[in-house]
């Protein structure tokens, strides 16, 4: 329905001088995308009031509405191009009027969990990266056409903008870091299996890409008018430190069905420990915390292991966040099992004594596209020690790369076996005292892969490539022959 007005509008954003990379472009229709969502679902609210003989008090003033500046319409409903703003009186209406009246919303917003104070969030963080008005204007026309009126219009737009945030992904370092393999999220999700009712919570959201799939998790039953309104407004919460892939989240859970998204723009490290109480706990953890980075001396300060490394503090924060009974399945680099160091042994001794850590699914090089380090996921529950530990060690059977990416029938064996913690070739328990008490080491060879091929010997390996060779000759004897 929607395919090609996507392809169109990408179409428009190459040829712009502004917009140089999928990170450019998917920035871009987002904001677009953003306007045209709300003026829909105001309009929307608009007929629902007026059917009760109410009137409804819009967000956005009449002089800036999608309908006014973005696709005036003449009485019969066709686009009118006399009076919409084109050239340069369009970029100079967007960059020094539209944007700096939508960034005042923040200021204006009741509450942070409130529609009107992501609009001003969004446009606090986000810019116009048009330089031609004519480009902006093909662009807006293109996106004008797309509409979210219906769940199946909602559904098809958040297909799509998924592959383009997947592309963006795909385009560079920057963008990888927030894309994460929906196959491995899906998998991640039905281990945990959460339930509506119970909070989950991604504090690394990146593109929201884990609350996003939890949300189609738990719409795939049928749910009644309280649930879906638990659903929306109390279910899913995210933070996220980088402005792109805020701005991406929020449109992203939109898309998803969630009006006002509780996504806060915020460093979740600079949050310090010892200030959460219980209030500010969630049931399920889900999230791929960035690594690789390193924080400063006083971001440090606000954990009790001290670490430069972002994934061990995000690790810490997890840990904290959770309530007692809740649940986690979090991706670290594998790294983590083995490392040395202090702060390693002393975080993965503090998962073993205050989670169970029930399984470890052990990552194939590739999993995730651009990454050079290897993967495990941690499932844990807050709590209780750790007594036994399940090890699944996934092995696709092929080299993973762009054209053979990851697939959910890949994890169908992991999910199947780690409902009963079942033995085979690829997973196998261990005991939490078999686990030397000092360095806390979690990595563990595969007991139960069947054992390689004994290496042949040189000679062997000639004398097959010398009796290859006679067939061949005789072969190309044969043909010469015929000719």
């Amino acid at each position: 329905m929607f395919e090609q007005t996507f392809k169109n509008i990408d179409d428009v954003l190459w040829k712009e001088a502004g917009c140089s990379s999928e990170l450019d472009y998917t920035e871009q229709t987002s904001w677009m995308l953003f306007l045209k969502y709300l003026d829909d679902l105001e309009g929307e609210r608009a007929i629902e009031a007026g059917l009760v003989g109410k009137r409804y008090t819009f967000i956005i003033d009449e002089r800036h509405h999608w309908s006014r500046w973005a696709a005036p319409k003449r009485e019969d409903g066709s686009f009118d191009h006399d009076t919409a703003l084109t050239g340069d009186d369009l970029i100079d209406y967007v960059d020094s009027e539209l944007f700096p009246y939508l960034k005042g919303f923040k200021q204006r917003a009741s509450s942070p969990d409130t529609i009107e104070y992501k609009i001003g969030e969004i446009f606090s963080e986000i810019k116009n990266r048009f330089q031609s008005g004519y480009s902006l204007r093909d662009a807006l026309e293109l996106v004008d056409q797309l509409h979210f009126r219906t769940q199946i219009e909602k559904h098809e737009l958040s297909h799509l903008y998924e592959t383009k945030i997947k592309n963006m992904g795909n385009a560079g370092r920057n963008g990888g870091e927030y894309y994460t393999p929906r196959p491995l999220i899906r998998a991640m999700i039905q281990v945990v299996n959460p339930t509506i009712g119970e909070t989950i919570y991604d504090g690394a959201c990146g593109s929201a890409g884990f609350l996003c799939e939890a949300h189609d998790y738990l719409r795939s039953s049928a749910l009644t008018t309280h649930q879906l309104h638990t659903l929306q407004t109390t279910t899913f919460y995210g933070k996220e430190k980088k402005s792109l892939a805020y701005v991406i989240a929020i449109m992203n859970l939109i898309l998803h069905g969630i009006d006002a998204p509780n996504v806060l723009h915020t460093n979740t490290l600079a949050e310090n420990l010892a200030d959460v109480q219980e209030r500010d706990r969630y049931d399920i953890i889900l999230a791929n915390p960035p690594f690789g980075g390193k924080e400063r001396k006083e971001i440090q300060q606000n954990f009790p292991i001290k670490t430069g490394e972002t994934a061990f503090l995000f690790l810490q924060h997890f840990i904290k966040y959770l309530k007692a009974g809740g649940r986690a399945a979090v991706v670290i680099k594998n790294t983590f099992l083995s490392n040395s160091d202090n702060a390693s042994k002393a975080l993965r001794q503090e998962l073993l004594e205050s989670c169970n850590l029930h399984t470890v699914l052990d990552c194939p090089g590739g999993t995730f596209l651009g990454a050079g380090v290897k993967t495990v996921v941690l499932f844990f529950e807050k709590g209780a020690p750790t007594r036994n530990i399940w090890y699944y060690q996934l092995d696709p059977g092929r080299n993973m790369g762009k054209t053979n990416p990851l697939n959910d029938n890949d994890l169908k064996e992991f999910v199947e076996l780690q409902a009963t913690k079942a033995e085979s070739e690829k997973s196998w328990s261990v005991d939490v005292e078999e686990i030397n008490s000092e360095s806390h080491d979690l990595s563990v060879k595969n007991p139960n892969a069947p054992e390689e091929l004994p290496l042949r010997e040189p000679q062997e390996i000639l004398t097959e490539i010398a009796a290859l060779d006679a067939e061949s000759t005789k072969v190309l004897d044969e043909i010469g022959g015929m000719v």
